[in-house]
């Protein structure tokens, strides 16, 4: 294991092995240990198990590039592996023990696990799993040009969204052959604010994680991070949706052509365990002028057909259109009844249509507003 696993016990380990410290010493040394348990859970065994299943140590990487680690580094695990179990049964009332205070100090659970048997099945399975942070967390953002995860994700479901399951079903499709290692192409989102494009996205990630699935949301101002990105997924069993959410340049944007150069052309093989989703409310992905298409540029053609070169080189573009009359309504009766809204559909229908006009048009999001609101109102 690696040495962030056993600093994870040191508190505790120092605890029983230490003859030198005084009572006070002690009974801090075992308060934050507790307190620091506590954050995570009050299993002692569970908590163990947690963290060796976290490790990124030199057995999982090997073992997720198809690797063995061979018989020496196996016999090493093994041994660690009985180790950590032994601590992981470590009572709180044998830890008391050797501090000596007959005051009030709180106590832990221990859950007996066989690490071993555990293990191999994590290990074996690491693509599902992952190590490292990706086996703890499923949503990541990039940050100074490092992965971090979100603590913190939007929990959207799939079973939640309403409407537009044509196109959600080309994303899951897509997103199935992804995980099951066939060719899955990068996929453009495009249509009209609030249809629910990026929620799709988010609510797939959400779905399938138990399968190996992550994502990395990127900004646009982020796109020259993917390459570094790229190369730094293209080993990990699992499978990455690299996510750029409301996309769109301007025709002079040098963020442009080093999209161009990621989705096609680079000269980096692309990863087969990663694709690109991107949501844009534009078709083309560029702010066209009228200028560009009369243009300046002796070769005319060649500029717009610069422009629009982008949306072209995604492998899969799909239309989320703004919804009928009638579609509008499905989300809206929906979604009443998904919050258990006990409404005539009539009223229900006319004050989804009142909303929708004063909030400049009819949209999944502008159904998802109503039914908030409708529900806040009948809280009051």
């Amino acid at each position: 294991m690696t040495c962030r696993t056993m600093q994870s016990l040191n508190t505790l380990l120092k605890l029983i092995s230490t003859e030198n410290s005084t009572v006070d010493e002690k009974i801090h040394a075992y308060a934050c240990f507790v307190s620091d348990l506590y954050r995570h859970h009050n299993d002692l065994g569970t908590y163990i198990l947690t963290l060796v299943f976290e490790d990124e140590n030199i057995c999982m990487t090997k073992k997720a590039q198809g690797l063995e680690p061979g018989e020496k580094i196996s016999l090493c695990l093994e041994n660690e592996l009985l180790s950590l179990q032994e601590i992981s049964q470590l009572t709180s009332a044998q830890v008391k023990e050797c501090i000596g205070y007959d005051g009030f100090l709180p106590d832990w659970d221990n859950t007996l696990y066989d690490f071993r048997e555990k293990y191999t099945v994590r290990i074996n399975n690491v693509d599902k799993f992952g190590y490292g942070i990706y086996a703890k967390y499923y949503m990541f953002i990039v940050r100074d040009s490092r992965i971090v995860p979100v603590k913190y994700p939007d929990e959207v479901k799939l079973s939640s969204l309403i409407g537009y399951e044509t196109q959600r079903n080309m994303i899951i499709e897509n997103t199935m052959a992804l995980i099951k290692g066939k060719p899955a192409s990068n996929v453009l989102l495009t249509g009209d604010a609030g249809t629910g494009k990026s929620s799709s996205v988010k609510a797939i990630a959400n779905e399938f994680r138990d399968l190996g699935l992550r994502i990395i949301e990127i900004r646009k101002d982020q796109l020259h991070d993917i390459p570094v990105i790229i190369d730094s997924l293209s080993k990990n069993p699992l499978k990455f949706i690299l996510f750029i959410d409301d996309l769109s340049f301007a025709s002079d944007d040098d963020n442009f052509s080093a999209l161009k150069a990621i989705l096609e052309g680079s000269v980096s093989a692309r990863a087969a365990n990663i694709v690109i989703y991107a949501t844009s409310n534009r078709r083309h992905l560029v702010k066209e002028n009228f200028s560009d298409r009369n243009g300046d540029d002796i070769h005319r053609n060649d500029t717009v057909q610069e422009l629009i070169s982008l949306s072209e080189r995604f492998g899969l573009r799909i239309s989320f259109s703004r919804p009928s009359k009638d579609e509008y309504q499905k989300i809206v009766c929906g979604l009443a009844a998904q919050n258990g809204l006990q409404i005539p559909e009539k009223e229900l229908c006319d004050e989804a249509e009142r909303f929708a006009i004063a909030k400049s048009g009819r949209s999944a999001r502008a159904a998802k507003q109503f039914i908030d609101k409708t529900i806040a109102e009948k809280t009051l």
